[in-house]
């Protein structure tokens, strides 16, 4: 087990390896055994952006989690930054399969006998979890997720560095304090730590599937609760190929299209309806099986809204289609977003620029993503804090619209959003809560929202 301090070493020869040595020594300049930062050559030449993601995957599972979560913080890093951090890739060499026996058998009821086949092939392989194929003694097909043995101790020592980090940096550099970095890290280390626990993900992956019963076309693997524990999550195995696989889609027989539309609903349902959302869409946890349907994979990240914050972001969109600055800040505010006064006219002209630049693209879609992306440009212009719930559901929704624009080119985000929100405008349930809540701006928003049958064009 490495130590606090051993790993505070190696994290400063990783910083001074890529050319951030002078952090280090800004950081802590008591240290006088830290070596003197050297001017970057071979792959520490590469841009700075570049090798600020180098750093991050030579740092490790703790520090990728990390650079991908700061991946969704396009308010606070600049864009170049956020590019090179999702392409942070969360995958690591296997481990054999004999150090995985004790956390498998660890919490099963009859010592060996739970399985009666384990492939020891993984499946996939990844910072936290290693997951291989078995067959359960009546027959059933699963797959485990196995937890890596000793990274929860990892994870916890990299977690006090990062906090000490966080510390050091709102006393040495005064103007980061605007970001908040011990909130940033506070924030991280509650998310990795649900993570750890396969228990929740189990949880998670259940609950999610009792909310799409009576959606057509999405499947949730069952999740075999016997045999799981804390480190080792059981379920269901599905036969499918990933959504981003246009042709081995199409040689099922599957149109992409239809793919398209399911997974753009069962998202949409998710945030406004459910107010619970899967919140890491990208294409390997998103299947399509030889029967069309679309499957949730991995529960480790979700979102949770409550009921008045998802009124505050339909008002949010609203505000966006109908090209009001005032309300966008106002719906923004009911999401828990700080809008400094004396910012508040110069935010306005602002948006509204931001709105008109986002106008007359042929696409629907692009028009949402083009509005997210100067919308985070001015939030991050101004030092404004947003929170990660918020960000991590722009996030979705933008991934959504991009998976489903590779699966239907001719998506029309506009369209499909106008035809939910009719259909959601139905739910009477909704507009009474808005009443209940005392919302009286965010009912005159809902009520001209519901009334415009296609105007309404996520994480």
């Amino acid at each position: 087990m490495v130590t606090k301090f051993r790993r505070y070493w190696q994290i400063a020869d990783v910083l001074f390896k890529y050319g951030f040595g002078v952090i280090v020594h800004k950081l802590f300049p008591g240290v006088h055994h830290f070596r003197r930062g050297k001017a970057p050559k071979g792959e520490s030449a590469a841009s700075e952006y570049t090798r600020i993601r180098m750093a991050i995957e030579e740092l490790g599972p703790t520090f990728i989690k990390f650079g991908q979560i700061m991946s969704t913080r396009s308010e606070i890093l600049p864009p170049g930054l956020i590019e090179e951090l999702k392409r942070l890739q969360d995958q690591t060499n296997p481990l054999p399969f004999e150090t995985l026996k004790e956390t498998i058998y660890d919490g099963c009821p009859l010592q060996g006998f739970c399985f009666a086949d384990i492939d020891e092939e993984p499946l996939a392989s990844a910072s936290i979890s290693q997951v291989h194929g078995a067959i359960l003694p009546d027959g059933k097909q699963v797959v485990l997720k196995v937890q890596r043995p000793g990274i929860e101790e990892i994870i916890e020592t990299d977690i006090r560095i990062l906090e000490s980090f966080a510390e050091r940096a709102e006393a040495v550099f005064p103007e980061w304090r605007v970001y908040n970095p011990r909130g940033i890290v506070s924030d991280f280390a509650a998310q990795i730590r649900k993570e750890l626990d396969f228990v929740r993900d189990g949880k998670n992956a259940e609950r999610l599937s009792k909310n799409m019963r009576g959606v057509s076309g999405v499947k949730v693997p069952e999740i075999y609760w016997e045999y799981s524990s804390n480190r080792l999550l059981v379920m269901e195995y599905v036969e499918g190929v990933r959504v981003d696989d246009l042709p081995r889609i199409r040689e099922m027989g599957v149109n992409p299209k239809e793919i398209a539309d399911t997974g753009f609903f069962a998202y949409m349902k998710q945030i406004f309806e459910d107010g619970f959302f899967h919140g890491d869409p990208h294409p390997g946890n998103l299947l399509v099986t030889p029967a069309g349907e679309l499957v949730f994979l991995d529960f480790g990240i979700v979102g949770i809204i409550r009921p008045e914050r998802r009124f505050w972001f339909i008002g949010l969109l609203n505000s966006v289609i109908s090209r009001d600055p005032a309300f966008l800040l106002k719906s923004m505010e009911g999401l828990g977003v700080v809008i400094p006064e004396k910012h508040r006219e110069a935010l306005r002209d602002e948006l509204y620029s931001a709105m008109l630049d986002a106008e007359g693209i042929s696409i629907g879609q692009y028009n949402f993503i083009q509005m997210a992306n100067n919308l985070t440009r001015i939030l991050r212009t101004y030092n404004i804090q947003v929170p990660m719930n918020l960000m991590l559901m722009l996030k979705v929704i933008v991934m959504v619209l991009d998976v489903g624009t590779k699966l239907d080119p001719d998506f029309d985000f506009m369209e499909k959003s106008g035809a939910f929100m009719d259909r959601l405008s139905g739910r009477e349930s909704l507009y009474e809560h808005l009443v209940k809540r005392g919302i009286g701006s965010v009912v005159e928003a809902a009520d001209g929202f519901f009334d415009m049958p296609r105007n309404v064009n996520n994480m």
